[in-house]
């Protein structure tokens, strides 16, 4: 790992960074520039104006998502702040680039305040055909993505969310299958109950999956502890209502895994 973690931190000051931006046509004359700029560029914007659905025909707008993140807990490090965020939203544009063909660019803001948040994301979201939140805390990432999905016309995404819950859930489907298990039977223990835990559990949920509890740090999470937070509380009710039960146990996490079928 040390060496993967030098190597890095070479290959990253060597590129100054991991992505860049290459125009799409050449600017070697006066009529490249007309075209691609004034005044031929004016016809575009009126173009634009007159049928703003023509947006996703004649700018970036189609193919562009912007990588949103407050650096408030990056890749498990905890709240490393804006710019100690800047290389894993790069690295997540890369990574849209070369696997999805999606253009994507690294927005790290300077403020952890939702509405802030919610308000700046909304102003610079003209330009982008989609929003992908990524490393913002629990329980705030849950509003921030919430308010955003109502309130855009284009697709919000989190990634810790909807992105982990997917994988998880791709992965349990073949376990399954090598197991010969049906879903309906098989325990489940989530540890963790932030922003992944809480959306596989609701994705594990809507699947069919019927046996499910959660723990945090401080052991199994039960709706008789007098710490659990709302969230956790909710997601409880949640559990109950999906699958008419929670196993209301109590023990640390060594304790509780004990006669479970799957660990996430």
């Amino acid at each position: 790992m040390k060496n993967i973690n030098k190597e890095s931190i070479a290959l990253h000051k060597k590129h100054v960074g991991k992505i860049e931006i290459k125009g799409k046509i050449p600017l070697k004359n006066m009529h490249d520039l007309s075209v691609a700029y004034t005044p031929g560029m004016g016809a575009v914007c009126m173009e634009i104006f007159k049928d703003p659905k023509k947006v996703y025909d004649l700018t970036i707008k189609k193919n562009m998502i912007a990588v949103v993140s407050d650096g408030s807990a990056v890749l498990g490090l905890g709240n490393l702040g804006p710019l100690g965020a800047i290389p894993v939203m790069e690295g997540k544009a890369l990574l849209f680039k070369e696997f999805g063909g999606v253009d994507a660019f690294p927005i790290c803001l300077a403020t952890q305040d939702v509405e802030e948040i919610i308000k700046t994301v909304k102003n610079i979201a003209p330009i982008f055909g989609g929003i992908n939140l990524e490393d913002i805390s629990a329980p705030r990432c849950f509003e921030i993505e919430r308010r955003l999905r109502a309130e855009l016309d284009i697709p919000v995404m989190h990634d810790d969310q909807h992105g982990t819950s997917v994988v998880v859930l791709a992965g349990l489907i073949n376990s399954l299958k090598l197991r010969k298990s049906r879903k309906e039977d098989v325990k489940i223990l989530i540890n963790g109950v932030g922003a992944a835990g809480t959306a596989i559990a609701k994705l594990l949920l809507g699947y069919g999956f019927k046996n499910i509890v959660l723990c945090d740090s401080r052991g199994a999470i039960s709706e008789a502890r007098g710490d659990v937070n709302s969230e956790k509380l909710e997601l409880i009710d949640l559990i109950k209502e999906k699958t008419g039960k929670y196993e209301n146990i109590s023990g640390g996490l060594a304790e509780v895994i004990k006669g479970r079928d799957i660990f996430v």
